[in-house]
């Protein structure tokens, strides 16, 4: 609106001088003109003016309304406004930045790749110690060093399964599972840490048919369950079960642990975001499992939700869709 209004004030400006300028010509250099028809040009000239702003308003009006509608839009809109000033110069910082975009996006592909490559290395390895860690005799060293290797284990899945989130071809297998052998297997992914930390485990899982990608839904109740441990308070009660509700189910994981607090509760699933209880300072969290467990959640059409009370409980609730029923 403040253009267009300056452009129309300089256009208002520069006629005023013109007609200014006739004025005094007539006025003082054509004594014998009578002044009527001075005064009837004038008034035809601003009626024209005025014609003119109005005409030029309504353009404003419908170019603007038109430029709302496509800053909705999800896509690039210059092209929509060939017309406008300047169009040229948008253009080529729309095409540099484009391709600044794209190398920087190989860029990114090529480091995700190399991580991956490098995750997948270091499995061999690490597998092998935890062969070699059977044959320690001590067994408080054998436990301590399990511990440690199964840490590195977890967060080397991890970093693998980032990577192919984060990568543009998102690999996704959806097709009917069942669901509680989905949660066997997330179970036994954490069966370790379950027992180390003495948890007492109440699985109540339909064994129902879900229409996912079973290695992602996996990765993501491991997520969760690395939360009910991570976070254990005295308590160490896991409970998971499943509510089937029509079409769809509805899978709780619910711990007794620290809790979440009132106002860290709406932004557990944010990038990086740790939360204000520090863990009692036994863990440094990075704050991108959630994050990326809510990631694949939406990716693969279901949805997740989480609801706490501090040094009580924190329930989180998958609803995935029954075979035959992708939409939720």
């Amino acid at each position: 609106m403040y253009d267009w209004v300056k452009k129309i004030r300089k256009r208002l400006l520069f006629g005023g001088f013109l007609c200014l300028s006739y004025n005094l010509y007539f006025i003082c250099l054509l004594p014998d003109v009578k002044v009527g028809y001075l005064l009837y040009l004038d008034a035809l000239l601003a009626a024209c003016a005025l014609v003119y702003g109005w005409a030029g308003y309504l353009v404003y009006r419908k170019n603007e309304a038109k430029k709302q509608e496509y800053l909705t839009y999800e896509s690039v809109i210059f092209q929509e406004f060939a017309g406008m000033e300047h169009y040229e110069i948008a253009e080529h910082d729309v095409r540099v930045l484009s391709g600044q975009l794209k190398e920087q996006f190989d860029l990114n592909c090529d480091l995700q790749d190399y991580i991956a490559k490098w995750c997948h290395e270091m499995k061999i390895p690490l597998a092998a110690c935890l062969l070699m860690n059977r044959n320690i005799k001590d067994g408080g060293l054998r436990g301590q060093m399990q511990e440690q290797l199964e840490r590195m284990n977890t967060q080397l899945n991890g970093a693998l399964l980032g990577c192919k989130v984060q990568s543009k071809l998102f690999d996704i297998q959806v097709k009917a599972v069942s669901l509680s052998e989905c949660v066997k297997a997330s179970v036994r992914n954490n069966q370790f840490f379950l027992i180390k930390n003495r948890f007492e485990l109440e699985l109540a899982v339909e064994d129902v048919k879900v229409y996912t990608d079973k290695s992602w839904l996996v990765y993501v109740l491991d997520q969760l369950i690395s939360n009910a441990i991570k976070y254990v308070s005295g308590n160490a009660v896991l409970k998971i079960w499943s509510v089937s509700e029509g079409d769809a189910v509805c899978l709780y994981v619910e711990d007794h642990g620290e809790g979440i607090l009132p106002e860290d509760i709406h932004r557990v699933f944010e990038k990086g975001y740790t939360g204000s209880s520090h863990h009692n300072g036994k863990y440094k969290s990075t704050g991108m499992g959630l994050y990326m467990a809510a990631k694949i959640i939406k990716r693969l059409g279901h949805r997740i939700s989480v609801e706490s009370e501090p040094m009580r409980y924190t329930r989180f609730a998958v609803r995935l869709g029954k075979e035959g029923h992708s939409q939720i």
